[in-house]
């Protein structure tokens, strides 16, 4: 699993990334001199390159294999931070917050795919949530170390800190990492041809809802923890990022007694909708434990739906996980543009909470449907051989090779 480890530790790199921006934006406008709805387009640029220029990168790299491709895009990330924490203007910092957006979009569905090839069929539950616990854990800890870390060793030192983790993590895929079989990234050819799979193009478009629910949502967790008179916001936002983190590790190990990634999906979109209905209505102490257990629904989704399809499409799994990482980040965009769009237009915040839990209600009767009528794949005892009689769409243990 040390292997499985340091992809964890690149994703952790990348989860800090993405999200430390958000809690540098004050020290970062101060230092360039410019106001917070110009710095606040660094945190779009990394999401954006994220879900539509890495994708187009990927593809170029389509001959690549896959450790050649974790390699390349950890130097290029490390190397876009170490930019970043330089950049002697806002325009380059731009530039390289989004080239670090392209690398992390390259590496994290790549990551995936190498993590469930090493860890074996029988394993490959727990090798998802190691990658996407470090993701969480990057998030967690990104706005609010970001922000400790602003103030009390400037800006820079954060996105240093965040070069040094990928350079680690750099550092022990060149060396320890071996080859993984298969192709690391498709053709946009390749990555068209998996949504002709009706249930790839159902699993991808619920991906895309759920966060436009869950990390839509968390964009205004501040206005909203004020219109419950939550005013304790820093332990508010660690409850969510624990109940995150707990959620992503805890997924893989009850996904791999299972194998049932399809029944886990479900249960996982009616929880966050559960979760989420309620938080406009209530008020003080009583919004906390709803945080926690939406951080946990929200994060532990991930694992099930990535391993759902993986057995969906067996032969294309780096394609599959790469439409599924676009549509994460392009969801999380679109959510918090929607949630704009409500404020702007005189509605209340804690309005936001239903209407949110609306969208993953939707999610998940998209995902049961999909599951109902559309064809289903035979589910594989834990040795990777078709189980006689079970049918349970996407429900898979094994990834072919």
């Amino acid at each position: 699993m040390l292997r499985v480890l340091l992809l964890g530790l690149g994703a952790l790199a990348v989860g800090t990334d993405a999200y430390v921006t958000a809690g540098l934006l004050p020290a970062v406008g101060r230092d360039l001199h410019e106001p917070a709805s110009v710095t606040g387009q660094l945190v779009t640029v990394f999401m954006l390159c994220y879900a539509l220029l890495a994708p187009l990168v990927g593809a170029a790299l389509a001959r690549w294999g896959i450790r050649q491709v974790l390699v390349a895009a950890l130097c290029l990330f490390c190397l876009a931070n170490a930019a970043s924490a330089l950049a002697p203007s806002l325009a380059a910092l731009m530039v390289a917050r989004g080239l670090a957006g392209v690398a992390a979009g390259v590496f994290m569905p790549v990551a995936a795919t190498a993590a469930a090839a090493l860890a074996g069929p029988e394993r490959r539950g727990r090798a998802l949530a190691v990658v996407l616990g470090g993701l969480s854990s990057g998030t967690v800890l990104g706005v609010p170390g970001g922000l400790f870390l602003a103030q009390h060793a400037g800006w820079r030192a954060a996105l240093w800190l965040v070069t040094a983790i990928g350079v680690v993590s750099l550092a022990g895929a060149a060396l320890l990492l071996p080859a993984v079989s298969g192709a690391a990234m498709p053709g946009l050819r390749e990555r068209g041809a998996q949504l002709t799979d009706r249930r790839v193009g159902v699993a991808v478009l619920t991906t895309f809802l759920q966060t436009v629910a869950s990390l839509g949502l968390y964009t205004y967790l501040v206005p909203v923890l004020d219109a419950s008179g939550v005013t304790a916001h820093q332990t508010a936002l660690w409850l969510w990022g624990a109940g995150g983190v707990a959620g992503s590790f805890l997924a893989g190990p009850l996904l791999d007694r299972t194998g049932r990634s399809g029944a886990q999906v479900a249960v996982l979109l009616a929880a966050l909708a559960l979760c989420l209905a309620p938080l406009g209505l209530l008020s003080g102490a009583a919004v906390l434990p709803l945080l926690v257990l939406w951080g946990a629904a929200g994060w532990a989704f991930v694992v099930p739906q990535q391993h759902r399809l993986l057995g969906l499409r067996p032969s294309g799994g780096a394609a599959v996980l790469a439409l599924n990482s676009s549509a994460t980040y392009l969801g999380g965009s679109a959510g918090a543009a929607l949630g704009g769009a409500v404020l702007s237009a005189g509605i209340a915040p804690g309005r936001l909470p239903p209407l949110a839990a609306a969208v993953a209600a939707a999610a998940c009767g998209l995902h049961l449907l999909g599951r109902r009528f559309l064809p289903s794949v035979p589910h594989p005892a834990p040795d990777g051989r078709p189980r006689p009689g079970s049918q349970r769409n996407g429900d898979s243990h094994e990834v072919r090779r």
